[in-house]
């Protein structure tokens, strides 16, 4: 999951799952917008943290699909100047995603109605998303007699995914790697979902694997001083971003989410020599030709 207030968004006004989401994308952008649709809001959506989850896919590859995902009308990328408590003021950066694509215009009335929102600080925080997650706004989990809330989080593992069951014994030794999670304001549901997100066809030994994403994937104790809460929390002004390069610009300015250097990649690469090599020198032919090759 992301920091509060940061993280995945979803737009308003989607349609249900269903089998044949995606089915018209590309097999690399189709899987990562399936596994991104599957995600909590407020769950990390930068490349770096995409990449991490996506063993299939490394952050160059994630780059490239989320301004597919763009283009093809999925989702948005915006920045917005927070105030919390106390008048700290910052930046958070905020992914909406819509499993339904949409157009340019849509996204543009959806910006407006946050940007409005912004101007109306009263309004702003009752309509806000909430910027912690779901989960841990439930009460304690019900726990076996004598049992701690981590070891029965790790026993539910084998139920969510039968490849990482796990026998009592390790249960009570992988406990206190679990329980570290739990001190950092986690839940149960949130460490279950955790640990089986992006699971190998096959995990050979479930007691080590688990041990591994306990410590490899531990979420950073938040400081409640630093970050701003949702009561506390008002969004002073909101601004769309380029999907791929961050630049930010008003919604019309980055139609499909991209700003127009971004959009026109190859704008102003030198263009194929159209006499034949033969007439010319051959190296300085050859070196063109790599040039074009490493154009986007």
């Amino acid at each position: 999951m992301a920091n509060p207030g940061y993280g995945k968004r979803s737009a308003p006004d989607q349609q249900a799952r269903c089998g044949d989401d995606f089915m018209l994308l590309p097999l690399r952008e189709r899987n990562i917008a399936g596994f991104i649709d599957q995600l909590p809001d407020g769950a990390a959506m930068d490349v770096k943290g995409l990449a991490k989850q996506l063993p299939l896919y490394g952050q160059q590859a994630v780059g490239s699909a989320l301004k597919v995902l763009s283009v093809a009308g999925y989702l948005r990328r915006v920045r917005c100047l927070v105030t919390g408590e106390g008048g700290q003021v910052r930046w958070v950066f905020r992914t909406f995603w819509s499993r339904t694509a949409r157009d340019n215009e849509w996204w543009g009335a959806l910006m407006a109605a946050e940007v409005q929102r912004a101007a109306e600080p009263v309004v702003a925080v009752a309509a806000a998303a909430p910027v912690v997650p779901q989960q841990r706004k439930r009460g304690p989990e019900p726990t076996a007699a004598g049992r701690s809330p981590a070891y029965a989080a790790l026993a539910r593992l084998g139920r969510a995914d039968a490849r990482l069951a796990l026998s009592a014994a390790d249960c009570a030794v992988l406990e206190p790697l679990a329980a570290e999670w739990f001190t950092r304001g986690v839940d149960a549901d949130y460490l279950v979902q955790a640990l089986v997100a992006g699971l190998p066809a096959g995990v050979d030994s479930p007691v080590g694997f688990v041990r591994r994403r306990l410590t490899d994937k531990v979420p950073p104790q938040l400081s409640a001083a630093s970050v701003p809460s949702a009561p506390g929390a008002t969004v002073r002004r909101v601004m769309m971003e380029c999907t791929k390069c961050g630049v930010p610009g008003r919604a019309e300015a980055l139609p499909d989410g991209l700003c127009r250097a971004c959009r026109q990649p190859d704008q102003g690469a030198p263009e194929a020599p159209a006499v034949l090599p033969v007439e010319r020198d051959v190296r300085a032919y050859v070196a063109e030709l790599r040039d074009l090759l490493k154009a986007p």
